[in-house]
């Protein structure tokens, strides 16, 4: 196993589902979180400038999706037929997009009756729903995203839905399969430890 750091903020945006892969795989690595006064200094060490970067045997690795796809493969969370592997990236990629359109919000300037006005009335009905109605359809006969074995869309899904069913659970009350598989993949004892330890981050 090659040495890994990952290095992002002291935060979970970006990099919370390459720590959860981690976890599950019982990968071990160097969670180096850099504190927002550190980084304008930081900043200048970074490889691309940008965050997060995994260190794999000292060569850096950029790109959020790419390290969490590197990290799943050596988890064992990628489908070995090419076909279904492309599948299960499709599901990563639409629910990297909902992450996305989330962090827009919770990162920009509006108050805070501002930000539960934009979930409710954009961030849900435009870009939650689609992919919650997609993702139940998927579900439908089988037990994960992409058959019958997890993988790491089945994390992504628990990461970016989990919160919506702790804080809004009447939401995903139309979409049993994929609240299932939400608890489901917190419930696995790695990610649970993991979830119970991991430092208390807002977002």
């Amino acid at each position: 196993m090659p040495e890994l750091t990952l290095i992002y903020f002291n935060q979970k945006g970006r990099a919370e589902l390459s720590r959860w892969i981690l976890a599950y795989g019982g990968i071990p690595y160097t969670d180096e979180r850099i504190e927002k006064e550190d980084w304008p200094e930081k900043k200048k060490a970074i490889y691309t400038g940008k965050v997060p970067v995994l260190m794999v045997d000292g060569e850096p690795l950029p790109e959020s999706k790419a390290i969490a796809r590197y990290l799943a493969r050596l988890a064992g969370l990628v489908p070995e037929d090419p076909f279904k592997a492309a599948v299960c990236d499709s599901f990563v990629d639409a629910l990297s997009d909902v992450a996305g359109e989330g962090y827009k919000i919770v990162f920009s300037s509006l108050s805070e009756e501002e930000k539960k006005k934009e979930f409710k009335e954009k961030l849900f009905p435009n870009f939650m729903k689609p992919a919650l109605e997609r993702m139940e359809s998927k579900l439908s006969g089988q037990e994960w995203l992409c058959g019958d074995k997890i993988s790491w869309a089945d994390l992504i899904l628990s990461l970016v839905f989990g919160a919506v069913h702790k804080r809004k659970p009447e939401l995903m009350e139309p979409y049993p399969a994929v609240t299932g598989v939400v608890l489901k993949v917190r419930d696995l004892p790695a990610i649970k430890q993991w979830i119970e330890t991991a430092p208390d981050t807002p977002y």
